[in-house]
């Protein structure tokens, strides 16, 4: 059976990572995919960055300096997107479906965005858009919830989906060091690019979310709706205090399933040092699943690098390779949910959300200023899990109050640390961290 014909859009470390899998591991490949995979064009962004791409794969793969050329191609079967971006990764990915070509692509930012376009575009010319890649590198999260979990109604995902956070938390964690400190350090080893933004502010991971969500609960993708906050305002003392009563604080994304609605969200939070997920350092990435059949599954590994991405895009090139002449309405849709069955239920409000919180005040040292705080929380119906009480090492006529609550709404913490704060006793900003046991 004549060889799938696939164009590589980039070349870049994920790209090369594919190219080199691919070549490497071709008799296996096509003894899981029926049919040979080859890379029939490669395209670079200009004709100077397509003759450097030609060193890199020899003569017998034509390398072209514009994309249109590739997705126009009508050898091509499958398009590879590994641009990343908005533009014009989504209008060579809509031009690629439009010529009823398959497209995997490891871009979370653009499905993020313009996932709901792009997955209809696709379903009306009966091709297949795969994205193993966009989430947790070769982690095959994807698979497991579009497919592994088809039987299980999911209940909650909570997952560290960003490695260069992941690596400043265990970092600063590890060493002691503060937040600025660990950056430049991830900066100079690779793990942090050179403007880390939306990596160290939560955007990437929530891109990722967002994806995770659609697929678990049934709904369109929808990144506006998510709550995003980053790590960069984290500070080494708050590591500190949460390691002495038994927590690590990971960036995490969660989306729970609610009779209200579902939970979006991306933030620092408290982990039990006991869970599996608390242990995971470096830029290691963790997918924690809650099902009602099958409980509770762990999905670990690395999440970006060439061949670990690579290895997911390949996988999704089998995979579109083996349904290339399937019925395409008997695939497995793109968000596991057949376009009918989707559902309209809301995404939360963060101040709808239930979840337990870490609070650190700096308070002046006298008599009443516990049971002042402690009257505001009851009177919010905000219960206490536990205080700690250390000195705050800016002098001795003030001390830092550490206190964990038990799960609420957050719009009423919001109301409770509004009065807090007003207090004169209170000295500083308050530190508020949200906590999880993920039990």
């Amino acid at each position: 059976m004549k060889a799938i014909q696939v164009g590589l859009i980039g070349l870049g470390t994920v790209g090369a990572g594919t190219f080199h899998v691919l070549q490497r591991n071709q008799a296996e490949i096509r003894g899981r995919a029926g049919r040979g995979i080859e890379i029939a064009m490669v395209s670079a962004r200009n004709a100077e960055r397509a003759k450097a791409y030609q060193a890199i794969v020899g003569d017998g793969v034509p390398c072209v300096g514009d994309a249109q050329q590739l997705v126009n191609n009508p050898d091509i079967d499958i398009v590879v997107e590994l641009i990343g971006g908005i533009e014009p990764a989504r209008s060579l990915v809509l031009q690629a479906i439009a010529n009823g070509k398959h497209v995997v692509t490891a871009n979370k930012a653009l499905l993020a965005l313009h996932g709901t376009e792009i997955f209809e575009a696709a379903r009306e010319k009966g091709v297949v858009v795969a994205f193993e890649a966009a989430v947790a590198g070769g982690i095959p999260i994807i698979k497991a919830l579009r497919e592994g979990l088809t039987a299980n109604r999911i209940e909650w995902i909570a997952g560290i989906i960003n490695g260069t956070t992941n690596f400043i938390l265990s970092e600063m964690r590890g060493k002691g060091l503060d937040f600025a400190t660990v950056l430049k350090e991830a900066q100079r080893l690779g793990y942090a690019e050179s403007d880390p933004t939306f990596d160290i502010e939560g955007v990437d991971a929530a891109h990722k979310l967002t994806l995770m969500s659609a697929i678990a609960f049934g709904v369109p993708v929808q990144f506006d709706r998510a709550h995003v906050e980053g790590i960069s305002s984290l500070q080494a003392t708050d590591i500190k205090y949460a390691e002495q009563l038994g927590y690590r604080i990971k960036l995490l994304g969660i989306t729970r399933r609610r009779q209200e609605g579902i939970e979006l969200r991306v933030h620092p939070t408290l982990i039990p040092s006991s869970r599996l997920i608390a242990n995971v350092e470096g830029a290691m990435n963790a997918v924690v699943v809650q099902a009602d059949a099958v409980g509770t599954t762990l999905y670990y590994g690395k999440g970006a690098g060439a061949e670990p991405t690579a290895s997911a895009v390949v996988a999704d090139l089998v995979d579109v390779t083996r349904l290339h002449t399937a019925d395409p309405d008997h695939r497995v849709p793109h968000l596991a949910f057949q376009p009918d069955a989707m559902s309209d239920t809301p995404i939360l409000e963060m101040a709808d959300v239930h979840t337990a919180f870490y609070l650190r005040l700096v308070v002046a040292d006298q008599p009443g200023v516990l049971s002042r705080i402690t009257t505001i929380l009851a009177e919010h119906d905000i219960s206490i899990d536990a205080v700690l009480q250390r000195e705050s090492g800016e002098g001795e006529r003030q001390t830092d109050l550490i206190i964990l609550t038990h799960d609420t709404v957050e719009g009423r913490m919001n109301e409770a640390l509004a009065k807090m704060q007003g207090l004169p006793t209170v000295l500083a900003p308050i530190v508020r961290i949200r906590k999880e046991e993920l039990a």
